[in-house]
C-alpha cells in the first residue's frame, strides 16, 4: 500500500541512525519523493520490545509496529557485534550487553557496553579476535486496513574485523571504535562516506534501497 503522505517511518529514536539511513538512502529517497524521519516525529509510540532471537525477527518486529501504528511505510534494522571467541556474542544482545553498568558507573550505555567487552576479552590474543557487525534491515508496508501491515522484506549485511584493544576514533557510535578493519582503523576512524560503503548497515539498506524504489516508487 502506498500512501499520499510521503514520509518513511525509521523505527528507532537513534539519531545517529536516521541521520546515517538518510546518507545511505538519498538516491533512493530522493527518486521516490521520499522523506525519512524517526519515531521522535510520533511521541505517543511506544518503544518495541525487541524478543526476537534473530536480527531479522527482531527488525520485522519493530518495522511491522511502526507501520500498523503510522499508517505509513517504515523501516527498521536490528544489528550487533559476533564476537567469533564468544560463540556471537554479544550478537542481539549487543545494545544491552552491559545491563545496569552504565548507571553503576556514570557512563553512557556505549562506554560501558565497550567496556565490558574488552575486559571479557583482555587476555585473548590478536589472532583470536576476529569479530564482524551483522545487520538486517526490514521493509513493512501498512495494510489495506488500520492496524495492519502489508508486504514485508528483509535484507542482511555484515562487515568484518578484529576487536581493537582500546577504543579509537570519533565518527561513529555503539561499536564502531572497536572494530578494526584489514586497513588498521576502526569503523570510527572511518569518514561517513568510507563508513557507509564497507559497513553492514550499508550493505543491508543498499540491498533494501532496491525495494524501497519498487515498492514506493510511485
Amino acid at each position: 500500500m502506498v500512501t499520499a503522505d510521503r514520509r518513511l517511518v525509521l523505527a528507532t529514536r537513534n539519531a545517529h541512525k536516521v541521520v546515517e539511513l538518510r546518507e545511505i538512502l538519498a538516491e533512493a529517497l530522493d527518486a521516490a519523493g521520499l522523506e525519512l524521519v524517526g519515531l521522535d516525529a510520533f511521541p505517543d509510540l511506544e518503544d518495541v520490545v525487541e524478543s526476537g532471537v534473530t536480527f531479522a525477527e527482531n527488525a520485522l518486529l519493530k518495522a511491522r509496529y511502526a507501520a500498523a501504528s503510522t499508517g505509513l511505510p517504515a523501516l527498521a534494522d536490528d544489528s550487533g557485534l559476533a564476537v567469533d571467541v564468544l560463540g556471537g556474542a554479544p550478537g542481539v544482545f549487543s545494545a544491552r550487553w552491559s545491563g545496569p553498568l552504565a548507571e553503576v558507573t556514570g557512563t553512557d550505555k556505549d562506554s560501558a557496553n565497550n567496556a565490558l567487552l574488552l575486559a571479557q576479552l583482555a587476555d585473548v590474543p590478536d589472532e583470536h579476535r576476529g569479530a564482524g557487525f551483522v545487520c538486517a534491515a526490514a521493509l513493512v508496508l501498512p495494510g489495506e486496513t488500520p492496524g495492519s501491515t502489508g508486504a514485508e522484506v528483509v535484507r542482511e549485511g555484515t562487515c568484518r574485523g578484529v576487536v581493537g584493544r582500546a577504543p579509537r576514533g570519533e565518527n561513529g557510535f555503539g561499536y564502531d571504535p572497536l572494530l578494526v578493519r584489514p586497513d588498521g582503523r576502526t569503523l570510527a576512524e572511518h569518514t561517513s562516506a568510507e563508513k557507509h560503503a564497507v559497513s553492514h548497515r550499508g550493505e543491508a539498506f543498499r540491498a533494501l534501497a532496491a525495494d524501497v524504489a519498487a515498492l514506493l516508487g510511485g
